[in-house]
This record gives structure tokens, sequence and C-alpha cells, in this order.
């Protein structure tokens, strides 16, 4: 398994309420919740992270 490196959002509030992604690896990005960093990680291909974000605009 990849050593996913996660950054948390700068959206992040107080609670830490939030997602970190890691985009480290060339062919995976690496989402999960930052309130459970042991918690399971949603995988995705670099370009339907893309897409998502894009949604998110």
């Amino acid at each position: 398994m990849p050593e996913f490196e996660f950054l948390k959002s700068s959206y992040s509030n107080v609670q830490n309420e939030c997602v970190e992604v890691a985009r480290n690896t060339p062919a995976t990005v690496a989402v999960r919740d930052s309130k459970t960093p042991d918690g399971p990680i949603l995988r995705l291909t670099p370009t339907a992270w893309a897409e998502f974000t894009a949604s998110l605009r």
C-alpha cells in the first residue's frame, strides 16, 4: 500500500470537521475523514478527483 501524505483542507474548522487529501501518489488521490485518520480511505483517480472538485465550483 502506498504511503499517503495527507493534508488538511484550509477550510477546516476548530472542531476538525474536515477531510484530508493526499495527492503524493501519481495514480491515486486519497481522501479520509480528519476525525478518524485510522478509518477508511477513499481512493480516486486523479481524473475523478478533478471532476469532483470542478463540480463544487
